[in-house]
């Protein structure tokens, strides 16, 4: 099984990479066209800027690729968001997949939240099987400033400040706002699931 890890100038590729590695995936890094088109897998990661990232993805025209895969695909973080219809996060116009805004956290006192949202928190009405496993309140490991709107896609969902979606699913497309290669077992198990289940 050939898994492709979409390149486009976001942070945190290298601890996906060797997440996957420790899993015994044949993972490759690449902004090409024709290699993650073809891959059985595709994983979009991140942590990074949401406008600067999509000008990244419309130069190599993955902006028009990745909504069009049929491929189990996952996307983590600011990959969430991008997969999104707009983010609050410099005006950006993101790719689409998910009929869901991104919307910047708005603390409600700076004694009590913090933004950015650093940490561990739970996951609650857990869904589908890229959670089989899992218990109810299983904890992974945030940093973000923004959000995804919950909506029908959510798939998962964690408390701070208000709820949001910490997971969702629409057809071949997966993504979570935390990170998993960060998270432990928890995270191992669902990168797990979506290498093997989904």
């Amino acid at each position: 099984m050939q898994v492709a890890v979409i390149k486009y100038n976001a942070g945190n590729v290298q601890s996906v990479l060797f997440a996957l590695e420790r899993l015994g995936a044949n993972a490759v890094l690449t902004d090409d066209i024709e290699a993650i088109s073809k891959a059985d897998k595709v994983i979009f990661p991140g942590q990074g800027e949401a406008s600067t990232a999509m000008v990244y993805l419309k130069e190599k025209k993955l902006d028009k690729l990745i909504p069009s895969l049929k491929q189990p695909f996952f996307g983590v973080c600011l990959g969430q968001q991008l997969l999104c219809d707009y983010s609050e996060e410099n005006d950006t116009t993101c790719l689409g997949v998910f009929p869901v805004k991104v919307k910047k956290f708005i603390p409600e006192s700076y004694l009590e939240f913090k933004v950015p949202h650093v940490g561990w928190n739970n996951l609650m009405d857990l869904k589908t099987p890229l959670l089989k496993g899992l218990n109810e309140d299983s904890y992974v490991y945030y940093v973000h400033s923004f959000y995804c709107e919950l909506s029908e896609f959510a798939i998962a969902q964690t408390h701070y400040i208000h709820d949001f979606a910490a997971l969702m699913h629409k057809d071949n497309f997966y993504a979570m706002q935390a990170h998993p290669e960060k998270s432990g077992k928890v995270g191992e198990r669902i990168l797990e699931n979506f290498l093997s289940k989904t």
